[in-house]
């Protein structure tokens, strides 16, 4: 199992970013898919989750209304676009499944909300 994390990077209070995660070593389109994150000093923290068929989705409430879960079972890839971003987003964002009774995480992608 390998999860790659990518897209992050720097942007401006307000803006918007998305970030992608490409998966392999296992039949993505069967398994549930989340992202975390973890800021500097702070313990890390779970941001959303979707379903394997992407019919459902749930958020923490501190991104609900901001941040939307998509993913794309041809391409084996789960994406975060996160709108309104605001600097308490600033972390590394963490494409995370579980897969049987076994958590898999990728390396991470930093995400810097700054002006």
């Amino acid at each position: 199992v390998q999860l790659v994390e990518s897209g992050g990077g720097l942007v401006q209070p307000g803006g918007s970013l998305r970030v992608s995660c490409a998966a392999s070593g296992f039949t993505f389109s069967t398994y549930a898919m989340s992202w975390y994150r973890q800021a500097p000093g702070k313990e890390r923290e779970y941001v959303a989750r979707i379903t394997s068929t992407g019919e459902s989705t749930n958020y923490a409430d501190s991104v609900k209304g901001r941040f939307t879960i998509s993913r794309d079972n041809a391409k084996n890839t789960v994406y975060l676009q996160m709108n309104s971003l605001k600097p308490e987003d600033t972390a590394v964002y963490y494409c995370y499944t579980v897969r049987f009774s076994r958590n898999y995480w990728g390396q991470g992608t930093q995400v810097t909300v700054s002006s």
